[in-house]
């Protein structure tokens, strides 16, 4: 796992993409930060860091696109199921590699902070609630784009797929304000993940929710798992 770890996160910054990725990130997220906070002289960064979680829906299927796709059209893909290493050491690798070009570019926002910081009293409580959030969130983002490139060798269609799903579940949130009937409330409740992310943004901590995020993200390496092992096999 370790050597594709290094492999994938190297090769992140060793062509453009995990630069356009980190650009188009700050850019976005920056681009609210100087509209909801400089031009308006507030020291809440709630707005920022929800546009952080809608963000995520345009740039991580940039991210993940080529993940598993590229070694599938690139033959590269033989060689890692040849390879003495087990099928989860594998997606774990490109997960993580591509989780810490995100946790990169997240760390650079940081920046906003220290600014809002310096001429105001930001809420520290809700400001980190707020980023543990985005991080769990931006791991089931990376598991499902990770899993979706492991179907296709198209990149293009990888990333498209991802937005679509991406898209999908941001109307399942929108839907959720639309509904008036309990039980179908519930169930898109327990569906959400843009729902599940007020609770951090309130500036509490949700054990449930915290949970929630990280089994959606075991759920998606472990089919992810699965497809590398079929590979194996055929």
């Amino acid at each position: 796992m370790k050597a594709i770890y290094k492999r994938d996160l190297r090769a992140y910054f060793t062509s453009p993409l995990g630069y356009v990725f980190i650009a188009a990130f700050l850019l976005i997220v920056n681009a609210v930060f100087y509209i909801t906070n400089i031009q308006q002289a507030t020291n809440n960064l709630g707005g920022v860091s929800q546009m952080m979680l809608y963000a995520l829906i345009i740039v991580v299927p940039l991210l993940t696109m080529r993940t598993i796709s590229e070694d599938y059209k690139q033959k590269t893909d033989q060689l890692l199921l040849t390879a003495p290493v087990r099928a989860s050491g594998i997606v774990l690798g490109k997960f993580f590699a591509a989780y810490t070009v995100f946790v990169i570019a997240l760390a650079l926002t940081f920046i906003q902070v220290i600014i809002v910081a310096i001429f105001g009293t930001p809420n520290m409580g809700s400001v980190f609630g707020n980023y543990i959030a985005i991080l769990a969130a931006a791991a089931v983002y990376i598991s499902i784009g990770v899993f979706v490139s492991s179907l296709t060798e198209n990149q293009f269609i990888a990333a498209i797929a991802s937005l679509g799903i991406f898209v999908g579940v941001f109307l399942i949130d929108f839907a959720y304000s639309l509904v008036k009937t309990e039980w179908l409330k519930a169930v898109l409740y327990w569906v959400s993940i843009f729902r599940r992310f007020n609770t951090f943004y309130m500036g509490v901590f949700s054990v449930a929710d915290f949970i929630y995020y990280i089994s959606v993200t075991a759920i998606f390496v472990f089919l992810t798992v699965r497809m590398i092992e079929r590979k194996r096999w055929l």
